[in-house]
């Protein structure tokens, strides 16, 4: 799935699973988010598509957060990136050049594990992944059928090693003993150097459209990550947050379902060198302003 209007096309075929949000007509062009720092007092970012590709810092972004904090606004990052525990998040942005700080990123990995339940789980994430930061009894997967029947609930991390292969183990497995599954990124894929790449999300949607599991999903656009950021935020009304994102159906539809107001970057990300006014038209999603670059 490497082609936009294929993923547009599949991102409109599950949005029966999405939140529901209210929208206005009219979408306004901004030169940058300090056209509307005075109408926000914290701004919240994606980050595959606005502030990186990939391992690639997206020009002038750092530069963009470090000015809006000067201006007195509080800055967040949400990700659905749930490969990295979340100091390795904060670690994987210094890399980047961005500065940022523990209590400014929010993951979908950071609602997932937050109420994980006793028993056995199947992990599902990268090689790299020590979860160490994970309090719950765990059998990483990969191959072997029996590990996928013993378990009593799965927990998808990652799609890094995720093959058509393990895919079918698991297939198979659920269709033996429904079970549930927790899913720690919900994209259906992310921009990469590349292309894109293939998400958590397209696998488990597949397995949503099969009748197979009892799905939780976590991350943009469902709403346990907003409400994250909203309680490092107390004093800060709904309207008063803006998030800026590249795709519409997880960056602008799950913002615009808490109250957020919203800020469509256009230029690196999903949409990247498309019309994106036409997508706004077809999928019935307005962010409030559209922008290049943030």
């Amino acid at each position: 799935m490497n082609d936009v209007s294929d993923i547009f096309n599949r991102y409109e075929a599950i949005r029966h699973r999405m939140p529901h949000a209210r929208f206005g007509a009219a979408t306004r062009k901004l030169d940058s988010l300090l056209d509307i720092a005075a109408d926000a007092d914290a701004f919240v970012f994606d980050a595959y598509g606005v502030l990186n590709i990939g391992e690639t810092p997206i020009s002038g972004a750092a530069q963009r957060l470090d000015e809006l904090r000067a201006a007195g606004k509080a800055i967040r990052i949400l990700s659905n990136a749930a490969s990295y525990s979340h100091p390795a998040a904060v670690e994987k942005f210094a890399k980047l050049g961005i500065s940022v700080t523990p209590n400014e990123i929010v993951t979908s990995r950071d609602a997932a594990i937050s109420g994980l339940g006793s028993g056995l789980w199947g992990c599902i994430t990268a090689p790299h992944d020590d979860l160490a930061d994970i309090d719950a009894d765990i059998c990483r997967l990969d191959k072997n059928p029996e590990d996928f029947d013993r378990v009593e609930s799965f927990l998808f991390l990652s799609s890094t090693a995720w093959t058509d292969d393990h895919q079918a183990i698991l297939t198979q497995s659920l269709r033996n003993r429904p079970r549930p599954v927790i899913v720690a990124n919900a994209d259906l894929v992310a921009p990469r150097e590349g292309g894109f790449s293939l998400e958590p999300g397209h696998y488990a949607h597949l397995l949503a459209d099969a009748g197979l599991g009892q799905m939780t999903f976590f991350g943009k656009p469902f709403p346990q990550v907003h409400q994250m950021i909203e309680a490092t935020l107390p004093d800060t009304p709904p309207d008063r947050i803006v998030m800026s994102g590249d795709t519409l159906h997880t960056d602008i539809l799950g913002a615009a379902a808490r109250g957020w107001r919203t800020v469509l970057v256009t230029r690196d990300g999903l949409f990247s060198g498309t019309d994106t006014e036409d997508f706004c038209r077809r999928s019935a999603i307005f962010p409030n302003w559209r922008t290049e670059r943030i």
